[in-house]
């Protein structure tokens, strides 16, 4: 894991996903198996965008794109990804990223929808609006 700092520019990145404030100083760090996403459909602009729902993977405790069809633990819905975060430099580099996992959620601007079961994973901890 690489802990030098950097400084990286991803340009914008819509953060009207987030319903308020509240919940964002309670993002909780995790670490993304990067290699669980796919660069076409969650990097497109090389970077995975804030607001991406995700499951935590259970053999590795690493965490990875929802995905409801899934049987590796990421159909349960943990949280959303709080910021943009740039993959690792290859595709195995597993990267630290902030959980928003409690809050509220405008469900419109999401970059990728969430289904009925992943609203009712995170029941009483996340509001859709």
């Amino acid at each position: 894991m690489d802990l030098s700092v950097r400084i990286e520019n991803f340009g914008q990145d819509d953060q009207t996903w987030i319903g308020a404030a509240h919940g964002i100083d309670l993002a909780r760090s995790i670490t993304l198996d990067t290699s669980a996403f796919t660069a076409a459909t969650h990097y497109p602009n090389g970077y995975i965008r804030g607001g991406t729902p995700l499951g935590k993977i259970t053999a590795t405790g690493l965490y990875g794109p929802y995905d409801n069809a899934a049987a590796d633990g990421r159909e349960t819905l943990a949280g959303f990804l709080l910021t943009p975060t740039k993959p690792g430099a290859v595709p195995t580099a597993d990267v630290q990223a902030p959980l928003y996992e409690h809050g509220r959620v405008v469900e419109v601007n999401l970059p990728i929808a969430i289904d009925a079961a992943g609203k009712a994973d995170v029941d009483g901890r996340i509001t859709f609006e």
